[in-house]
């Protein structure tokens, strides 16, 4: 009755007001306030509340203690809100109703006290808001809260922490409701609230006061709430932060980072924009000192990536240099965030935060640079394989292909496992439908760079070894056991686990897989069946399932010896190619043919698509036996080519007018084709013909291929070679030199092949054409343009033809491997004389230097080459031998570089004795810092295994064969004082070195070191030599490794006017004739020209020089001296005349002029002495020295008075003599009739030479 008379009276009754003033005053009583019955107390609360209305704005209570006590009640009654279900929940929502509409709160103003009914009102609504309530129900408690805030004086801290402590992340996980009725209240008075939370934030961050809340230690996270629910909650504590960021403690920092990176990263988040001073100087704490920090900061950069691309260019700098922090975490967490963002959306990253990713992948951590390499991996399997975001972005990451087989380049067993994984899983997933596989493969291979060709290559010819090498170990276990084949077997084992990761940990668990073989016939016979040729993918797959099943232990969960086996058999097992695939293959091949192939819509060219692909054929259809001196092919299982498909599909190639193509399909039936003739007659029938005219009438790569193919797949190679020599050997003609290079080649490929058959009768033409009508003739006049190289196109046909005819001498004599008729040793002298002369053999002038290069680099390559075979190398003299080294200090660049690379090639792959490898020390002199740098480098792969490591007692052998050498004279000029004291000189800086480098050279050498006589004379009885060569500054510069004072080479860094060094000119007039030996066999007439250019060269380098005083007698003066392996002349004083002609006129010097020889060496030749002139004079003839005729690059001695001058006919070389000397009886009437002809025609010149190119300039 009271509840509804209250409930339904109204303001404006003031008589009912009057009336009811004493029982309103009766209800506040202490029997009601504390009555027991919770109904009764929820009724006199509705009826308190509806007194409050009804008397508003003042209430009926004056007493301030009385109110407190009232309002106390009415928010205790407020609990009942939580259950919804309750009987009484009407009456409870009533009570709020009521309480919100007439904000009855408000009266708690006038209290001093009043703060405490607020933040129990509070406290008592945000802990019964649930679920369950309607928006009526929170609409009415957000207007209660929102009036006591807006309409008071201040929110107190005690009040603020009753609302903050709801958005604590621990509350807000346990009540969301609460956390969301906060959320709007401070939305709704944010402009009110905004100055208390600004206090709270300076108390706490500022001035450090900890204890003015409870909520203290949860600073950061309300700060992100707050800053989600409304950033302007937050405007005057943002400055605040950068301060903190600033602190002292790594630690705070730390946590102001975390929070900020939250604040920035957030998706709707402008504070970045808005706030530019924060957000500097946060991007500062990217290189802050703290791990932790910088740390978190390359973390955040991932989700402002995401949802700020905007400020991409910002983080990109910082980024750049956290991706070379010295902290291995830090450089990992950039690539997550690019690679993640990436991944997201590839427009979110640019080309230069991939670029940081891709410098990664050669991290010095194995970590960074798996990371690296599968992020790219997955981007390019996501953009380019998949295609999700079109063609642009696919062009975008296209060069991940190629970066990642890159890495197949490094030293690091993990690498390249990790790169085989990748193209198994990322670049060509093994697990697609064949055809699919095949064209993605077709694809790839027809986009990637030459590079990543050779590493892809490098990737299926490392996978068929090391199935070859198990293989063989299933082969031991078949063998009866022995200790030879447990040794055998034991090295195996080895050489597998060298393939595997932590070759170490391998060892063992190849030991103990190679028992469970030895044990389990029926896992033997899965592995057989995983390595056969005939093993298709699918098989592949099977076995592989099958054997990790077998040695699996439940048991276990994590088995290290499981996961290793399962390395091996993913390295050995075909996942890609089988017989369907190359069939596949084919067909798409065809269709690119046809020009039915999707080539455009992949980004290939038909044409490119086609070449790339008969390349990968020719790499699948590889032997396990693979030729060095070819293109690297991968190993594979020839047997999937042979289907008649497969061939006809070649065949159509090879009619095709792209030599390329038709080049790359040769070498596919070369390689494969061992089966045609039996059990495909009709491809032998069509492929016979098409082999022929290739090799005569095709390219000279084709011609050499189809040489080989007819050679490796035709049981009668004889007959079929012969039918393509005798007509070729017939229609030689020098008057076409165009139409001689494919002939030429094919000889040249014959005779080597097969020797037995071809040897005799190659003799003739060798005599007959390649030397007398074709080396021994210049037919045609080269371009006087002053150039040392040309390219390949405007080189002229007969000097190609030159070239491949000394590519066929050296192929004749390699088939024939012995030298039995003397042939070996004319080709020898032909080819120095080649040197000597620079590539001019009948110096007619008529060749231009640019010719006259390409001759000096082929007779160069050609001695090279015959060194690798053994027969040959023994007979190469030390004259020709320094010929040959000469090369690599050539005038012409191109001749320098080609020609070190021939030999780097040679000796890497042991082709040639060791002895060549000093050819290197040569470089010492070449102008180009890169060659030199790089000479280096070749000699320091060898010495270093000799310097570091002392394997019995290796350095004492050296020593005591540098101590031998100073006991013996230099065999080839042993008279000659300078040219043994520069071979001391070596020997001495050499002890220098190695008891500097090592305590145990003064031990007894384990051998006594045994000279090779060809280089070194026998010591002589009673003969000490212990003077010291090397003086005393230049031992302590050994020792120190402390730069000279002065740079004495300094010229030779600058740059020069042409390709190369200097060219130098001829003078036409110096020319000079020389006197006629009848017992000579060759003569080479311009033997001191090259030593001139060294000169020249060594002139101005020193001329250069400044005098730096006394240091050393020969220090401060010009010398004259050959260079590194250049031969001095020794002459008699009846034998020094002077010059015919007037002398050319001296070459301007740069620097300082050479001072007078008289103030130099005394005991220097009367000749040396005077000027060099820039023209080059002819040797004159000299007494016979036990070198023959085999010279160096020398300088001539002087003419005698009234010499005439020789005509060009008069300076050609009886080389033809020497080609037939030595004949057994049974030669043939041709060469007998040719060698009389020639003797009778061609004078013979001849000089002495001695050399010193084994002592240092």
């Amino acid at each position: 009755m009271v509840v509804k008379t209250f409930m339904d009276m109204d303001q404006d009754s003031e008589d009912e007001k009057q009336q009811y003033l004493p029982l309103a005053l009766h209800l506040a009583s202490e029997f009601f306030l504390r009555n027991p019955n919770k109904d009764v107390r929820l009724l006199v609360a509705c009826c308190l509340a509806d007194i409050f209305r009804i008397y508003a704005p003042e209430a009926p209570y004056t007493s301030h203690d009385k109110l407190k006590d009232i309002f106390l009640f009415i928010t205790r009654q407020l609990k009942g809100l939580e259950d919804t279900k309750s009987p009484q929940f009407n009456r409870y929502f009533y009570l709020l109703e009521n309480l919100a509409w007439v904000k009855s709160y408000n009266i708690c103003f006038e209290l001093e006290d009043c703060n405490e009914i607020f933040i129990q009102l509070f406290r008592t609504l945000f802990s019964v808001i649930n679920n369950s309530h309607n928006k009526k129900v929170q609409m009415h408690m957000l207007d209660l809260m929102s009036s006591i805030i807006m309409e008071g004086d201040g929110v107190t801290q005690e009040l603020l922490d009753s609302i903050l402590i709801n958005l604590i992340p621990a509350h807000k996980n346990l009540n969301k409701q609460s956390f969301d009725l906060a959320k709007v209240l401070l939305k709704r008075t944010v402009q009110t609230i905004e100055a208390c939370i600004a206090n709270f934030f300076n108390q706490v961050l500022v001035l450090g006061r900890s204890s003015v809340s409870d909520l203290s230690e949860h600073v950061f996270d309300l700060i992100q709430e707050l800053f989600a629910i409304d950033p302007h909650l937050l405007l005057s504590v943002m400055p605040q932060l950068e301060f903190k960021l600033k602190s002292n403690d790594g630690e705070e920092r730390l946590a102001v980072v975390r929070l900020l990176a939250k604040l920035f990263g957030s998706k709707d988040s402008d504070l970045a924009t808005q706030n530019r001073p924060l957000w500097q100087c946060f991007l500062g704490r990217f290189n802050d000192i703290h791990v932790p920090v910088r740390l978190e900061s390359v973390k955040f950069a991932s989700h402002c990536l995401m949802n700020h691309p905007d400020l991409a260019k910002d983080l990109t700098e910082y980024l750049k240099v956290r991706s070379h922090d010295p902290e291995e975490a830090i450089r990992h967490d950039v690539i997550v965030t690019i690679i993640t963002a990436a991944k997201r959306d590839l427009t979110l990253v640019n080309d230069q935060l991939l670029g940081f990713v891709r410098e990664r992948t050669l991290d010095k951590r194995w970590r960074v640079r798996k990371e690296a390499m599968m992020g790219l991996a997955q981007l390019y399997k996501k953009y380019c394989l998949h295609g999700e975001a079109g063609k642009e972005a696919a062009e975008k990451v296209s060069w991940i292909k190629d970066k990642l087989l890159h890495i197949y380049y490094q030293n690091s067993i993990d690498d390249k496992l990790l790169v085989e994984k990748i193209f198994a899983q990322y670049l060509v997933p093994h697990n697609l439908e064949t055809e699919e596989r095949m064209k993605c493969l077709y694809y790839l291979y027809a986009s990637l760079d030459p590079n990543a060709v050779k590493a892809l290559n490098e990737m299926w010819k490392c996978q068929n070894m090391l199935r070859s090498h198990v293989r063989e170990l299933l082969d031991l276990h078949k063998q009866p056991t022995s200790e030879a084949n447990c040794s055998a077997m034991f090295g195996k084992l080895m050489t597998i686990a060298k393939n595997l990761p932590d070759p170490g940990k391998a060892q063992d668990f190849v030991k103990k897989f190679n028992q469970v073989l030895g044990d389990d016939e029926k896992l033997r016979s899965q592995l057989e069946l995983l390595i056969s040729p005939t093993c298709s993918c699918k098989q592949a797959d099977i076995c592989v399932r099958e054997i990790a099943r077998k040695l699996a232990n439940p048991k276990q969960p994590t088995n290290p010896f499981l996961e290793m086996v399962k390395f091996l058999l993913e390295r050995i097992a075909p996942v890609h190619i089988d017989s369907e695939a190359i069939s596949a293959l084919v067909k798409l091949m065809n269709k690119s043919i046809e020009g039915t192939a999707d080539d455009e819509e992949e980004g290939v060219s038909p044409d490119s698509a086609i070449r790339s692909g008969l390349e990968l054929l020719k790499i699948r259809a590889a032997l396990l036996k693979v030729y060095l001196f070819l293109q690297v092919l991968s190993f594979t299982h020839p047997t999937s080519f042979h289907s008649a498909e497969t061939y006809e599909s070649l065949l159509q190639c090879l009619r095709m007018e792209d030599d390329k193509v038709a080049e790359a399909a040769i070498q596919i039936f070369r390689n494969t084709g061992h089966k045609i003739e039996t059990d495909l007659p009709q491809i032998r029938s069509t492929l016979i013909p098409i082999l022929h005219q290739k090799a005569k009438r095709g390219t000279p790569h084709q011609a050499k291929q189809a040489v080989h193919c007819i050679h490796a797949i035709f049981s009668n190679k004889e007959v079929q070679l012969a039918q393509i020599f005798e007509p070729l050997s017939r229609s030689l003609n020098a008057d076409v030199p165009e139409q001689l290079i494919t002939p030429l080649v094919s000889l040249g490929h014959i005779s080597m092949l097969a020797p037995d058959q071809f040897a005799s009768p190659m003799k003739s033409v060798v005599a007959n054409f390649i030397v007398k009508d074709l080396l021994m003739n210049d037919r045609s006049t080269g371009e006087k343009n002053g150039k040392l190289w040309s390219p390949d196109e405007e080189v002229s046909p007969e000097v190609l033809a030159k070239v491949q005819a000394i590519k066929l001498l050296v192929r004749w004599l390699l088939g024939m491997k012995n030298n039995q008729s003397k042939s070996a040793n004319s080709t020898l002298r032909l080819l120095s004389a080649m040197l000597v002369s620079e590539g001019d053999l009948t110096e007619q002038k008529r060749i231009s230097k640019s010719d006259m290069s390409r001759l000096r680099l082929a007779a160069g390559s050609a001695i090279m080459k015959l060194a690798q075979e053994p027969c040959y190398h023994e007979i190469i003299t030390p004259e020709q031998f320094q010929l040959c080294a000469l090369v690599i200090n050539d005038e012409c660049y191109q001749v320098r570089q080609i020609f070190a690379q021939k030999l780097h090639k040679a000796l890497v792959k042991l082709l040639l004795p060791l002895e060549y490898m000093a050819i290197f020390a040569l470089c010492a002199k070449d102008p180009v810092k890169e060659r030199r740098a790089h000479a280096r480098q070749c000699l320091w792969f060898m010495l270093e295994v000799l310097m570091t490591k002392n394997e019995n007692n290796s350095h004492a052998f050296m020593k005591k064969m540098a101590e031998n050498i100073k006991l013996t004279r230099d065999a080839q000029s042993p008279d000659e004082s300078k040219t043994n004291e520069k071979l001391y000189t070596v020997c001495d800086v050499a002890l220098c070195v190695i008891n500097s480098k090592s305590a145990l050279c003064n031990a007894d050498s384990p051998k006594d070191p045994v000279l090779p006589m060809k280089f070194f004379t026998q010591p002589e009885k009673d003969f000490c030599n212990d003077k010291s060569y090397i003086s005393e500054e230049t031992r302590v510069l050994l020792l120190t490794g402390k730069p000279k004072p002065t740079g004495v080479l300094g010229t030779v860094n600058k740059p020069l006017s042409a390709t190369g060094r200097k060219p130098y000119v001829r003078s036409a007039g110096t020319e000079t004739g020389s006197n006629i030996n009848a017992n000579s066999e060759l003569s080479p007439s311009a033997g001191r020209n090259r030593v001139q250019r060294h000169q020249k060269l060594e002139l101005e380098i020193n001329s250069d020089q400044p005098t730096q005083g006394n240091i050393s007698s020969d220090r401060g003066k010009k010398r004259i001296v050959a260079a590194a392996g250049a031969e001095n002349i020794q002459q008699k004083p009846d034998e020094i005349v002077d010059e015919s002609g007037p002398p050319a006129p001296s070459k301007p010097r740069r620097g300082r002029r050479p001072k007078s020889e008289s103030q130099g060496n005394a005991t220097k030749n009367d000749d040396l002495n005077k000027p060099t002139s820039k023209g080059r004079k002819r040797a004159a003839g000299s007494q016979e020295s036990p070198g023959g005729l085999e010279a160096g690059n020398a300088k001539a001695p002087k003419l005698q008075d009234g010499a005439k001058k020789a005509t060009p006919a008069e300076r050609q070389i009886d080389l033809q003599r020497e080609l037939i000397q030595g004949e057994n009886e049974g030669q043939t009437e041709a060469d007998s009739r040719f060698c009389k002809n020639l003797d009778s025609n061609v004078p013979k010149q001849k000089m002495k030479l001695t050399s010193n190119t084994h002592s240092l300039p």
